[in-house]
């Protein structure tokens, strides 16, 4: 099955509320790779890798997002697929490198 890689960013109230956890939970449950992180910024931002269908499903989750979440808006791109990477982590908080498409 072919693999597919996307960035997401996600805006709202999605930093002290078990948003990266959660993130990386129903990534691992899908069997997707890459990584979740904060931002300075207060956005939660990461890649996801795997097949389409596993991808859709963490997406719809994250809109969602745990229970006291509440998601405004979420950003998504595809990007180039990675070698390498052995399971889903979290990333340490930085500056934003989430760059939209115009």
């Amino acid at each position: 099955m072919a693999s597919k890689r996307i960035a997401f960013k996600v805006s709202g109230t999605v930093q002290g509320v078990g948003f990266r956890d959660f993130t990386r939970r129903r990534a691992t449950e899908y069997d997707l790779k890459g990584w979740v992180k904060n931002t300075h910024c207060g956005r939660v931002e990461g890649e996801a890798q795997g097949p389409e269908e596993s991808i859709q499903k963490l997406l719809k989750d994250i809109n969602n997002g745990p229970r006291h979440a509440h998601v405004v808006k979420l950003e998504k791109k595809s990007i180039a697929t990675k070698e390498g990477e052995e399971d889903f982590g979290f990333m340490r908080t930085s500056e934003s490198g989430y760059e939209g498409t115009q």
